[in-house]
């Protein structure tokens, strides 16, 4: 468990159990959630006090949601499904609960939120030099305040994707079914979360699956076989493989 107090503290959530009614109250009681909106309110206080001039809180912040996307694609694929990080004892927990975890159980919402001990220290180091270039001490409060922000549309709508819910919006259908893809069928493309336009660029958009062999590897990142033996870090935290693989199964029974 998560958290030890409110709503989740004797709760487990699976989304393709809930509606959407459900994950909004889930989502917005989650402490993570909570922390992000109060750090963000704070931050963009602090903002406004120190600016000289409106135009630099504003337009850090339209830098920082400008270049969200191709942050979420880049931390996706070379930090997330990087397999250099299940080999070192140092790294080997975090990789587990950042990324295999999600994938191993895609539904389990207490595994694909992110960690705030991860997700804080990454938003500051990426979003704090960013605004400071912008627009000094005021751009940088309000790029970390936008990036949080940002981050939690992210997070609803990762969590969205995983929904038994049809979104009513072309573009989000779209989104869910390439998401989907990337979990169900081939890890090593469609790793945009909220945009796939770095897909695109980078090439590794699939459309459909027919567009990409079946991967062997979409459920644990190539954390198997001798891999899980040379490397036992995260095994030793976890189910092995043909386990885990028999209670999915029963889960989606």
């Amino acid at each position: 468990m998560l958290t030890s107090w409110g709503p989740w503290s004797d709760k487990v959530y699976f989304l393709d159990k809930m509606s959407l009614g459900d994950l909004v109250r889930a989502f917005f009681t989650y402490y993570a959630i909570q922390a992000y909106i109060v750090i963000a309110l704070v931050a963009w206080a602090l903002a406004f006090a120190v600016m000289d001039s409106l135009w630099q809180p504003l337009v850090a912040a339209v830098v920082t949601a400008a270049i969200y996307p191709l942050v979420e694609y880049l931390v996706h694929r070379f930090l997330l499904h990087s397999t250099g990080l299940f080999k070192h004892k140092s790294t080997a927990r975090v990789w587990k609960r950042i990324h295999y975890d999600h994938h191993q159980n895609p539904h389990d919402l207490a595994v694909l939120f992110g960690a705030l001990y991860t997700t804080l220290p990454t938003i500051a180091l990426i979003a704090l030099p960013v605004g400071w270039l912008v627009a000094g001490p005021a751009g940088a409060l309000s790029a970390f305040a936008t990036a949080c922000i940002v981050f939690c549309a992210y997070e609803f709508v990762h969590c969205v994707q995983h929904l038994p819910f049809t979104p009513r919006k072309a573009w989000l259908r779209d989104l869910k079914k390439r998401h989907l893809a990337h979990h169900f069928h081939n890890e090593q493309g469609n790793f945009g979360i909220t945009s796939n336009l770095w897909d695109h660029v980078f090439g590794t958009f699939y459309a459909q699956p027919k567009d990409m062999p079946r991967s062997a590897t979409v459920h644990n990142l190539g954390y198997t076989g001798e891999a899980r033996r040379q490397w036992p870090w995260v095994a030793e935290l976890s189910l092995d493989d043909e386990t885990y693989a028999i209670r999915r199964r029963r889960r989606a029974a």
